[in-house]
């Protein structure tokens, strides 16, 4: 195998090995954050606190879930292991599985399939197409793939995966996205693992190569690095690392027994989940080995976060409850955190509100001192940050995957609308179409925009309501009494006043970028 080439985004990376001494490091740091954490509730929980006993109960309901989600977390960072590399077995029955949809651009195709053809393992690649364009049969026997049409089945990709399950006889099925460019090694990083005939599927990293392309696609890509790197590694040393959805190697066997590929929003996770129920081991393996794309426009990236985040509430409602008995604790443990991922939009939501229903209608959910939280809520975050910097020695791609993450921040703020939108649905039971990830940027000021603007307008006019009341209407005595508590829900009300302005110019960045096809730049032949 060849792994030194040109370099940059196109070297082969892989994450480290964790080590004693950072375990230990690391260790210390959580007992510190766990202390403070202590200290913190030991504030929190008393009862002069309460002020609308029904709004404190959901406030301190949505915040120490919030905190729950952080230490469970920093537990997972304990178990961070990296399987050992094994080399792939010869002889080994391979295909790679690549879906098209109408829309999506033949071009990327052709640099997909290219590559798929230079994967230096035997294989066979398969197109599963379901355009009805001729051109995509004529790019797949260019290739040296084979063109399967699959028309008008249900469960989209999971659907045509599962035809094609039916028509072919391979053992190991990697299941590649479009937009993904794999390099020539791909395969050796994945087959060794399945010499242990209970390992069910071996899961990559995913990393990006369009993620210069805008404010948005950078804040994209910054969301997953630490997922795919310390995040998952945690999870594997549980058994409980999740399948993706590209990139992931599986055993035929392995989706035989669940009955084929999930079907569903989060289809990927639906797989694992099953396939974890079945009590399949599970491998890991934080390596770069190909790059993708994520959105690039404001627009695109939240149509894929409603699609992720009413899929996440199915398999939190529907899977988990059925195969709760067939997991394993940390199994169960993972699924509830990833399943309660986007819950954050009423999080986020409740966060956003209290200094407006506390502005206009003097309604507080606690009496709490913006100073007095502060003082003990500060510890915990320093701590918190401090354990999230030390585990970025454990991304894949540490040179550039590094930092704060402050665009990824700005743009999960932005998405809680649309969290909080899914949500809702998903209690509902209401369905939405599966529509595949914008593989270009799409020109305009997204509709999803709106609800930034209105909140910068709320809090403009709100911060001009109080100014002007304090300055004319509120008694000297009561100016003195309220000062501390009012500037202190400005201020508080100013952190999201700052996170929308930073959404609101990354809807309209994006807005005007050329609809360019990234992946013509790129010469698989020098991979």
């Amino acid at each position: 195998m060849n792994k030194r080439r040109a370099g940059g985004l196109w070297t082969f990376k892989e994450a480290k090995a964790p080590r004693f001494r950072d375990k230990f490091i690391l260790l210390t740091l959580m007992i510190a954050g766990f202390l403070s954490m202590i200290n913190l509730a030991d504030w929190w929980f008393r009862e002069e606190h309460v002020n609308n006993l029904i709004l404190y109960i959901l406030l301190t309901l949505i915040f120490w879930w919030g905190i729950l989600r952080m230490l469970i977390s920093w537990i997972g960072y304990l178990r961070i292991s990296k399987p050992k590399a094994i080399p792939a077995p010869e002889g080994m029955s391979v295909a790679i599985f690549t879906t098209s949809s109408p829309g999506e651009p033949l071009s990327m195709f052709e640099k997909t399939l290219e590559a798929c053809a230079n994967i230096q393992y035997p294989h066979t690649t398969y197109l599963l197409d379901d355009t009805e364009d001729e051109r995509f049969r004529k790019v797949a026997e260019k290739h040296g793939a084979v063109w399967l049409e699959l028309v008008g089945l249900p469960g989209a990709k999971a659907g045509k995966v599962n035809a094609a399950l039916k028509i072919t006889s391979e053992d190991f099925i990697l299941i590649l996205d479009p937009d993904h460019i794999p390099f020539p090694e791909f395969l050796h990083h994945t087959l060794g693992y399945f010499k242990d005939e209970n390992v069910g599927y071996v899961q990559v990293s995913q990393a990006y190569y369009n993620q210069y392309r805008s404010f948005t696609a950078r804040a994209a890509a910054e969301q997953t690095y630490t997922f795919y790197g310390p995040t998952q590694m945690g999870m594997h040393g549980f058994n409980a690392a999740v399948a993706i959805g590209a990139n992931c190697t599986f055993r035929r066997k392995a989706l035989e027994s669940i009955g084929g590929h999930g079907i569903g929003l989060a289809e990927d996770l639906v797989t694992a989940i099953r396939i974890h129920g079945k009590k399949w081991k599970t491998v890991y393996n934080p390596v770069i080995v190909s790059r993708g794309l994520v959105p690039e426009d404001f627009g695109s990236f939240c149509k894929q976060q409603l699609k992720w985040s009413r899929g996440v509430h199915e398999v939190l409602f529907a899977e988990v409850p059925a195969l709760f008995s067939t997991l394993s604790f940390w199994q169960k443990l993972s699924y509830i955190a990833i399943g309660t991922y986007y819950i954050n939009g009423l999080s986020l939501f409740t966060f956003l509100i209290i200094p407006f229903l506390f502005f206009w209608f003097n309604v507080l959910p606690a009496n709490m001192y913006l100073v007095n939280f502060l003082i003990r809520w500060l510890p915990l975050a320093g701590f918190g940050t401090a354990i999230y910097l030390f585990v970025q020695r454990w991304m894949c791609d540490p040179a550039t995957e590094k930092g704060l993450h402050w665009r990824g921040m700005i743009l999960k703020f932005a998405n809680w609308p649309v969290y909080l939108l899914g949500f809702l649905l998903s209690l509902i039971n209401k369905k939405i179409p599966y529509i595949p990830t914008a593989k270009k940027a799409a020109r305009g000021l997204s509709p999803f925009a709106r609800p930034m603007m209105l909140h910068i307008l709320i809090f403009l006019i709100t911060v001009c309501f109080v100014v002007i009341y304090r300055l004319f209407y509120t008694p000297e005595s009561v100016l003195s009494l309220t000062s501390e508590q009012t500037w202190g829900m400005i201020g508080f009300a100013s952190i999201a006043f700052v996170m929308a302005v930073g959404a609101l110019f990354a809807a309209f960045e994006s807005s005007r970028l050329d609809a360019a096809e990234p992946w013509q730049k790129i010469n698989v032949n020098d991979l």
